[in-house]
């Protein structure tokens, strides 16, 4: 009578374990989720900056309407890879996507200040060095949420993969969280904005 008794209490603690672990993977994947949400917001601010920023500079910069161009369609490119990767913050392609993306208008938006710094009447213009501003504190606030996203996603992708987290894991098919990671060096800059 004995064994029966403590086989079922090994199978409860067992399935206990099981469910406490379980909810736990819940808790953690829900808190990088929630993570990448507030990342999102951001990006959705710097996208709905940028098109004030290059209708400001157009009046200005006449003859660089392929740099103008350029950003235009990097933000275009890098709204649709956020509303992929907001979908699904989870998916490593979606993630993946976005990184390039936004990477790319990075790069775009870095090249328009590099120009803009050759029109004076631009740099001294009081809607460019407003947006300008914004998009500076934009870009840390950004800063700050890609790094709370990624302790979050660090966190879940640590108890995913330790022992015997893992065997739960597995069997529920919890995938790894992708860091929010930049991986061109000229990329991890953030564009200079100042106009001084």
């Amino acid at each position: 009578m004995i064994a029966p008794l403590a086989l079922l209490g090994i199978v409860v603690a067992l399935l206990v374990w099981v469910a406490g672990t379980y909810n736990g993977l819940v808790a953690l994947r829900n808190r990088f989720k929630n993570a990448f949400a507030q990342i999102d917001v951001q990006l959705k601010r710097r996208h709905d900056l940028i098109p004030n920023l290059v209708e400001t500079a157009k009046g200005y910069m006449k003859h660089e309407r392929e740099t103008l161009d350029a950003v235009i369609q990097a933000r275009n490119q890098a709204a649709a890879a956020g509303k992929a990767a907001a979908l699904n913050p989870g998916d490593p392609g979606a993630m993946a996507g976005l990184l390039g993306a936004e990477g790319a208008l990075t790069g775009a938006l870095g090249r328009l200040f590099a120009l803009a710094e050759a029109y004076p009447d631009l740099k001294a213009n009081q809607n460019m060095m407003q947006l300008s501003g914004e998009l500076a504190a934009t870009e840390n606030r950004i800063a700050a949420a890609r790094q709370d996203y990624n302790n979050a996603a660090m966190a879940y992708n640590t108890r995913r993969e330790t022992f015997p987290s893992n065997i739960v894991a597995n069997t529920f098919n919890f995938s790894a969280a992708l860091l929010f990671e930049i991986e061109d060096a000229a990329q991890k800059e953030a564009p200079k904005v100042s106009f001084a």
